[in-house]
């Protein structure tokens, strides 16, 4: 009996491995299958609903961390002509191609002292800020090609009236430093006065402050540029001998803002220098492989857009992307690096003023 009950317990589990390929064990199998398969589909589920959640956050963040101004809307129609776009042959009735007409940006670099990170980097008082560097970035049609025009903030010029928030607005003032424009009426009045100096169209306008411009290099893991002399600035605080040198964010700032020990110790010197930075950090960008390292792409475009004021007109993430987007075939050694044509102002050899025609003659070419 109990052998018979063996062979028979045998001859019943070797009837169910024979049976795993259909009736009744192969449902039990399809079962379990099925059941892992629900558990697998839910687990990754799960984890595109916490990545789309993530994502979510993330453009939420990034978008929030950007200032604007309404500069359009505060000056209206008393301006230059806007460039007109002709669409690109290329463009795509289905989907909404990238821009690729000529545009002109105003990028300002703030001294301001607000924060204790402003202070320490740029030293001074707390109160007001004015425009420590100022750039008409001048994008050609097709984007391949681009144009960076500085304007010396000690050019002398004709301040226009421009309108403050609470409704009023400033006295247009003659023979004034540029780069009070921003001191006394902000983004909107630095975008009339450059426009009342070129007679161009400011498309957009981009700020970033001393601060914000150290933390982007930093993200970017540095910048490295070549001096042709030493520099030994104790106003800005650096020390470099001639040559090579890989800076991080707190010297690369330094760099920008160094005019006293380099060529007469006028603006024009410290522009140069910021030409340099310009070309380097474009060089930089391009050389760093970002899409490669989420997590890094993240940070640094916190660090970019925390350190931003726009206009309205780029202030989010999906139209600062579209303008990156629409720079892509846009090398660095494509970018041209100017200074507006000025010469000393007869009446204050520590000023300067626009040399015409040649000046003129540089603007209408960006139109």
């Amino acid at each position: 009996m109990r052998g018979h009950e063996k062979s028979g317990g045998t001859g019943d589990d070797g009837d169910e491995s024979g049976d795993r390929g259909g009736g009744a064990g192969a449902g039990t199998r399809a079962g379990r299958r099925a059941k892992a398969l629900k558990i697998t589909g839910l687990t990754l589920a799960g984890l595109l609903v916490l990545g789309a959640g993530a994502a979510g956050w993330a453009y939420w963040q990034l978008n929030g961390n950007i200032d604007s101004v309404d500069i359009n809307s505060a000056l209206g129609d008393d301006r230059p002509a806007k460039a007109v776009v002709t669409p690109s042959p290329d463009a795509s009735a289905t989907a909404s191609p990238l821009p690729t007409g000529s545009l002109n940006i105003l990028v300002l670099g703030s001294d301001s002292r607000s924060g204790e990170e402003n202070q320490a980097l740029g030293g001074g008082d707390s109160g007001g800020a004015r425009s420590d560097t100022a750039m008409v970035v001048h994008l050609d049609a097709g984007r391949t090609a681009a144009t960076v025009v500085s304007i010396p903030r000690d050019t002398l010029v004709d301040r226009p009236s421009c309108p403050l928030e609470d409704g009023e607005s400033t006295r247009e003032a003659s023979g004034v430093m540029f780069n009070s424009a921003y001191e006394v009426g902000g983004p909107v009045c630095a975008v009339k006065t450059v426009e009342s100096l070129t007679d161009v169209r400011m498309d957009h306008y981009v700020e970033i402050d001393f601060a914000g411009f150290a933390r982007l290099v930093d993200a970017l893991g540095g910048v490295t540029v070549t001096t042709e002399e030493d520099i030994d600035d104790d106003r800005s605080h650096l020390t470099l001998d001639a040559g090579t040198h890989h800076l991080d964010g707190t010297d690369a700032l330094a760099l920008a803002r160094t005019r006293y020990d380099v060529g007469d110790g006028s603006d024009l010197g410290r522009i140069g220098l910021q030409h340099q930075l310009v070309k380097a950090l474009l060089e930089q960008i391009a050389d760093e492989d970002l899409l490669a390292g989420p997590a890094r792409l993240y940070r640094v475009a916190d660090t970019v857009t925390g350190s931003l004021t726009t206009d309205t007109g780029l202030d989010s993430l999906g139209e600062l992307t579209r303008l990156a987007q629409s720079l892509r075939d846009l090398p660095a050694d494509g970018v041209t690096t100017l200074t507006m044509p000025v010469v000393p102002a007869p009446w204050d050899r520590n000023r300067v003023v626009a040399d015409e025609p040649e000046a003129g003659e540089l603007w209408a070419s960006l139109k």
